[in-house]
């Protein structure tokens, strides 16, 4: 046994114990990883793993994890925790609803103020504050919710993708090629995939309107809720305008984002201990550390494949199978990791990929600034997860929320009849801009 077939068959059974079932996934990763480091050792083999490798840098950045990105992950969280707290996303909801003309209308810019609090807030609580109020609307006009939660799911999926601090495939993104918050918007003289992700959307919300637009009653008055204070909201901007000017600070993406988002959550956690010490701590209580674990442990296990010389290989047969075409890989990326994504978490799933066509779009002479591949799978495996109710997290808790509500059940077909058409419709039109752009012009 090489290093490259222990490193293949661990990664193998650990994804397959993901795919399989959702529950303790930073578990599951990180015992593979302490296979990795002991195995070797026990069969007196090169080792894939070391515990040094937790801190590895090589070239002006980190080799394994990226602890940047970690930085951003958790500061990003606890800005956008306090946020919701604030009441500020859900007295935008309710003004938007007031000023809306029919049901549809109302429903649909809710969808679309959804897909925009999601550019930085977790896609799940993104549902959890935005999806009473259309359970209220629909209770009071008594027509069925499950449409209005399920467009709001697939919408808060959607922008996740488009900048560097809305979703953690994102964050391995800008960690793998070291990219900061501005390449996401315009990238080595080109459209960064931002710009496919809102022309996705137009094509998303066409669909959501002609699903909407039967909604003709009248608009219910609903009493806005008036925010608790605008002070996180003032920190969120800061905390974006500090990445923003990242690139001039820290030019190898190594430090600065974590530090000014880690900075932002401190000031907006020591706002609130002040002012409500009890909805403080239930905030840090409810801080999705298996996540970051988790996010931790697909760095690593990707690093052992790439050390090992998978990825490598794996490139080099995928070349062969597209018969060198750029289209065809282009296509191939795409498609598959829509229809995957479907039925996996993105998460490992992006960072494995990521490696993957970095070295395939270097085999087929793509320049070392073509994102064309990088920026095609991310809008695949990030959309494509709005097919199915269990594609996405956000998704779970609406098809959750939904069955739990009385009168409001659905089921998977249901589900599915809402999703498909949105993600076809998201992801041909992303994918064609990203094409034409990115290999036309």
């Amino acid at each position: 046994m090489n290093e490259t077939v222990l490193t293949v068959g661990v990664f193998a059974l650990v994804y397959l114990r993901l795919v399989v079932s959702r529950a303790h996934r930073a578990k599951a990763i990180w015992v593979g990883i302490g296979v990795l480091c002991l195995v070797p050792l026990l069969l007196r083999m090169d080792p894939i793993l070391v515990p040094a490798d937790l801190f590895a840098f090589e070239r002006g950045s980190w080799a394994a994890i990226n602890w940047n990105v970690i930085g951003i992950f958790s500061g990003t969280m606890l800005v956008a925790g306090v946020l919701i707290y604030s009441g500020v996303p859900a007295l935008c909801a309710d003004l938007l609803i007031e000023r809306s003309r029919n049901v549809g209308s109302a429903i649909l810019w809710v969808c679309i103020f959804a897909s925009a609090i999601s550019v930085v807030a977790d896609n799940t609580a993104t549902v959890l504050i935005v999806a009473p109020i259309a359970l209220a609307l629909a209770k009071k006009l008594k027509v069925s919710a499950a449409p209005f939660i399920i467009g709001l799911a697939v919408s808060s999926n959607l922008q996740g993708t488009a900048t560097l601090i809305g979703d953690p495939p994102s964050m391995i993104l800008a960690g793998h090629f070291r990219l900061n918050f501005n390449d996401f918007f315009w990238y080595g003289g080109r459209p960064g995939i931002f710009f496919a992700v809102q022309v996705g959307a137009v094509a998303g919300f066409v669909v959501l309107w002609l699903l909407f637009r039967r909604y003709e009653q009248p608009v219910v008055q609903m009493e806005a809720e008036k925010p608790k204070s605008w002070f996180p909201l003032v920190v969120l901007v800061l905390m974006v305008c500090g990445l923003a000017a990242a690139s001039w600070v820290d030019p190898n993406f190594v430090w600065f984002g974590a530090a000014n988002c880690l900075l932002a959550a401190a000031l907006v956690m020591g706002w609130l201990f002040r002012r409500e010490r009890r909805s403080a701590l239930n905030l840090l209580k409810s801080f999705d550390t298996s996540t970051l674990f988790f996010l931790m442990g697909v760095f690593m296990m990707v690093y052992a494949l790439k050390r090992s010389g998978a990825i490598a290989a794996a490139a080099g047969w995928l070349g062969g199978a597209t018969g060198g075409h750029v289209l065809g890989a282009f296509a191939l990326v795409v498609v598959c990791s829509m229809l995957l994504s479907a039925f996996i978490d993105n998460i490992p799933y992006v960072a494995a990929m990521l490696p993957l066509v970095d070295a395939l779009g270097g085999d087929m002479g793509l320049g070392p600034t073509n994102m064309v591949l990088p920026f095609g799978l991310l809008i695949g495996s990030c959309l494509g997860g709005n097919i199915t109710p269990i594609g996405a997290s956000a998704n779970v808790v609406a098809y959750g929320l939904l069955n739990r509500t009385e009168g409001e059940g659905v089921s998977f077909l249901g589900f599915v009849k809402i999703g498909l058409p949105f993600t076809l419709a998201a992801v041909a039109a992303g994918s064609a801009f990203l094409w034409v752009t990115w290999m036309w012009f």
